[in-house]
């Protein structure tokens, strides 16, 4: 259960290709991200990668009316029915043939999918299980070229389909006499997309070359008349609902299990009184371009406001309100192409995706503002790191921009663009608020996090390319390694000057890395060498470890007692740095299975012997160590038995080259690999030129090849990153699927652990929760001990369970709203038992860093919080002030009216007293 990692998330990728969707309530977007779908919620500001994932890039996705169902359909048309409820494939079904389109109808009993000059009608996936999920009911012929978009009216009778003829057809969804299949010309260029007026037939198509036609029906939706087949079926299916039995031999053509095909003219109706229905081209308008190259190239309608969107290749979208061809505003979102566009169910967001950038933007047409805005590295990753607490990843790319990202979230938050070049290596300081990044623009620079800028820029004497970075434990000392001059420049981050320059490597820098308890730094070379050097004894090299081939990536162990270094020829070396002893290696050559490029001439497993390791990293206790190299594959290796634990797939997508061990047959010609044929035009090569990994910097075809770059575990040890082609993947533990009990027996169950709370056995109740090791019951034992209690139980637990509840705690308090009830228990554990924990420091920490995580994102969460409540509270303050003096003022006004009263009360008694006396005294005078 150790090595349980499972997929959480994908950073640094929002948007390559498909189309977007708005979720039924409009709070969320649903992006294509190549071949998996990521969930951006717009409300919470966060998102999520769905734990599924496609053979090949995904092309479209079609979502249910009720937002509960979604299909997603690749570049070879293999579809996957998803659940967005349950996040659960429930389905696989191939079209084989690329898909162009789908898309429900709205009552969500049917879906239209598209593919080359075809429609498909489905009955829509029901709620109940099914052997077969999609079923086809008719299939409708009428363009000629590649079709290119669906609508569907607003009561499901219809639905119009447009193509790459420059034509638009309009079917029946059933077998209407006066509506089979109509054909709508009027277009210069391909149709980009056509829209269904509301609760009319009404039509609007949008070409490529900026043309909207407005066509006008003769007949409204209620006009629609079914033919005499479908209408006696219909009364025979009712007939046999009441109980009437149905004679042999009269059953419909159509309900059998063989599709309807549509083709051909429309039948003339027999019944003189039932016309066809007629369309007439009302108007036609034409954008205004601003360039003699820019095309149309997505458009949107949103039915119950009119208003039509249009994006361009130039970055321009329209807005505009139908059928008046009103212009409501033009603006520019980005210089380059727009690919999608969607407007949510109310119509007040859209939804803008650029492929050429990798942005997913979402707009507020009526404030004009953004209400989402991210854009990945649309590049290569080429390094990461975590931030000390794990709240932030930090990424830097071969576009030259350094990101840093929202563990918790999933977003980028700030984006630093000053370097001119690639970025090479980034890190974080001690501190944890600021980031420090190499490239090889010959510059290192330092970022601060509170105000987000540049506030130190490195330089060296002569221009260098820097291809290393390490930053000593104290943040004080900034090292960098140079691939063409192989010297390492040491600055101090303090006043920003060159200290020293190390030289005595006889090839490029490939890594650094320093020591975690002191100042000694560590250099891997191409020369076959490690050197150790002393920062504090006149920066001379300490010691100089013999590698047997090209050193590429070093790590420290956590405690500094461990070096392990990655060579050219696939192996790990595990060294003692304070007397330059190995202590042993890990041949992983066999363990990075690699898939042959469709350019290679060699086959996959001769083209493995010349990969390696590139990325190393120790876990947090520094018991296993991550390596990933060129390959698909991250392998987890025992330092201890130097064996390997586990190893995971980070993709498993054909888009990308090196994927499969063997060569497709059916590419194969008599000249050779269709890569390797030319053809004679220079977009038919798909073979890339020399150096070429990041993009296509000629005219020749580029697919990237699938290799991982970075790899970082947390600091909590509970999740590790990688930096891969597809972007920033996330593996996380999984803790709530998985059930690993401890010291186990028949006496620990359930209602054994709820008879011990109800006996006030608050420590034993705990101790049987832990070895039970249910989340959800140990939470509820925990909450159910009184606050007054929490002092006693703490100092009576056993050693053993108390870095349990500690590591417990640390999780609890990152979702929990308990704040002070879990602090509590965190506070006590630590003052009791702070002296063993001080002992096993080692095994503790990733759980402290866990905790201090925990505590950092609750601080910053309520100082924000107060921040911008912090004159509302100041006003309280003053209020509750107010009221208290007016209170007291109140108070002692009554308390003198209390005393006056009296006053009167005394007076009066005097005066009746003297009243009394005086009568007795009459009446005594008289009785005498």
């Amino acid at each position: 259960m150790k090595f349980a990692y499972r997929f959480s998330n994908l950073y640094g990728a929002v948007y390559r290709q498909g189309n977007l969707s708005f979720s039924k309530d409009g709070n969320n977007v649903i992006s294509p991200i190549g071949n998996r779908v990521s969930v951006f919620d717009l409300k919470n500001n966060s998102s999520e990668t769905l734990p599924f994932s496609t053979v090949k890039n995904i092309t479209c996705v079609g979502l249910s009316p009720d937002g509960g169902l979604a299909i997603v359909v690749d570049e070879d048309g293999a579809a996957q029915i998803i659940s967005l409820i349950t996040r659960a494939v429930l389905h696989h079904f191939h079209f084989h043939k690329p898909v162009s389109s789908i898309r429900f109808s709205p009552d969500g009993r049917k879906l239209v999918v598209t593919k080359e000059n075809v429609a498909l009608l489905y009955h829509a996936p029901g709620k109940h299980r099914e052997y077969n999920a999609l079923v086809l009911d008719k299939t409708y012929y009428g363009p000629y070229d590649e079709t290119t978009c669906i609508d569907w009216t607003t009561d499901s009778k219809c639905f119009a389909v447009g193509s790459k003829d420059m034509s638009t057809w309009v079917f029946g969804a059933e077998r209407w006499a006066n509506l089979i299949y109509y054909s709508l010309g009027g277009h210069k260029d391909l149709v980009v997309g056509c829209f269904f007026e509301k609760e009319s037939l009404d039509l609007y198509t949008v070409s490529q070359d900026g043309a909207l036609c407005v066509w006008e029906s003769d007949t409204e939706p209620s006009g629609l008349v079914l033919t005499k087949k479908v209408a006696e079926k219909e009364e025979k299916e009712s007939s046999l609902e009441e109980g009437e039995e149905a004679e042999e031999g009269e059953e419909a053509e159509e309900g059998g299990s063989r599709a309807l095909v549509i083709r051909g003219k429309a039948e003339s109706p027999k019944d003189s009184e039932i016309k066809n229905v007629r369309y007439l081209q009302k108007s036609k308008h034409f954008f205004n371009k601003e360039g003699e190259f820019n095309n149309l190239t997505c458009a949107s309608f949103h039915k119950d406001t009119h208003i039509l969107v249009t994006g361009f290749a130039s970055g321009v979208f329209h807005l505009h309100e139908l059928p008046e061809f009103n212009l409501i505003h033009s603006l520019s979102i980005s210089d380059q192409r727009i690919s999608s566009v969607v407007m949510n169910c109310s119509g007040d967001w859209i939804g803008f995706g650029c492929s050429g950038m990798g942005q997913l933007l979402v707009w507020e047409w009526q404030s004009e503002s953004y209400v989402f805005k991210q854009q990945g590295h649309f590049n290569n990753m080429a390094s990461l790191a975590y931030s000390p607490d794990g709240q932030y990843i930090v990424t830097g790319g071969d576009d030259g921009k350094v990101k840093v990202w929202n563990t918790n979230s999933g977003l980028c938050f700030v984006t630093f663009t000053e370097h001119t070049s690639s970025i090479t290596h980034v890190t974080f300081t001690s501190s944890g608020f600021v980031i420090v990044s190499a490239s090889l623009d010959g510059t290192v620079r330092a970022y601060d996090l509170h105000r987000y800028r540049n506030f130190r820029t490195f330089t060296s004497p002569r221009p260098v390319q820097f291809s290393s970075l390490a930053v000593d434990f104290s943040g004080e000392l900034v090292s960098a390694g140079a691939q063409d001059s192989f010297e390492i420049f040491i600055w101090s981050m303090q006043t920003g000057r060159l200290l020293e320059v190390l030289a005595g490597h006889a090839g490029p820098v490939s890594s650094l890395c320093f020591s975690p308890v002191q100042s000694i730094l560590a250099s891997a070379s191409w020369d076959k060498t490690v050197r150790i050097w002393d920062m504090i004894d006149s920066w001379q090299t300490k010691e100089t470890l013999p590698l047997p081939a090209d050193g590429l990536a070093v790590s420290y162990r956590p405690d500094g007692q461990e070096l392990a270094v990655a060579t050219l020829d696939g192996e790990i070396s595990f060294w003692v740095p304070q007397d330059a002893t190995q202590t042993g290696s890990i041949a992983g050559r066999h363990d990075l299975v690699m898939g042959r490029k469709e350019s290679e001439k060699i086959t996959a497993k001769q083209s493995a012997k010349g990969k390696s390791f590139t990325a190393l990293c120790y876990s947090a206790d520094g018991a296993s160590i991550l390596a990933g190299g060129q390959s698909r594959f991250v392998c987890i290796y025992n330092v201890k038995e130097q064996i390997l634990m586990k190893k995971f797939e980070v993709s498993c997508n054909l888009s990308f080259d090196a994927m499969e061990e063997f060569l497709d047959r059916r590419k194969m010609t008599e000249f050779g690999s269709l890569a390797l044929v030319d053809e004679g035009a220079g977009d038919g090569v798909q073979l890339s030129l020399p150096g070429v990994r990041k993009g296509d910097m000629s005219s020749r075809h580029f697919k990237p090849e699938i290799r991982v770059t970075s790899l970082r575990f947390s600091p909590t040890g509970r999740s590790w990153a990688a930096t891969t082609t597809e972007g920033l993947l996330v593996y996380s533990l999984d803790g709530s699927m998985i059930f690993d009990p401890y010291d186990l027996d028949m006496d620990v169950t359930p209602a054994s652990v709820r008879r011990q709370l109800r006996l006030k056995e608050w420590t034993s109740a705990i101790v049987l929760a832990f070895r039970l090791n249910e989340h959800a019951l140990t939470q509820e034992v925990l909450e159910t001990v009184p606050h007054k209690e929490i002092p006693v139980v703490c100092g009576s637990l056993p050693d053993v369970y108390v870095e349990k509840l500690l590591f417990f705690l640390a999780c609890c308090l990152e979702k929990s709203a308990h704040l002070q009830f879990y602090l509590s228990w965190a506070q006590n554990l630590l003052l009791l038992h702070g002296q063993k924990l001080k002992n096993r420091s080692g095994a503790i920490l990733p759980t402290i860093q866990s905790l201090q995580k925990s505590l950092q994102r609750h601080f910053e969460s309520l100082s924000k919080l107060c921040e911008w409540n912090i004159y509302t509270i100041r006003y309280a303050v003053a209020l509750s002030k107010q009221r208290g003096l007016k209170r007291s003022a109140e108070q002692l006004e009554e308390v003198e009216l209390e005393e006056e009263e009296e006053e009167e009360e005394v007076v009066e008694d005097e005066d009746l007293f003297e009243g009394m006396s005086q009568a007795s005294m009459e009446n005594t005078v008289m009785v005498m």
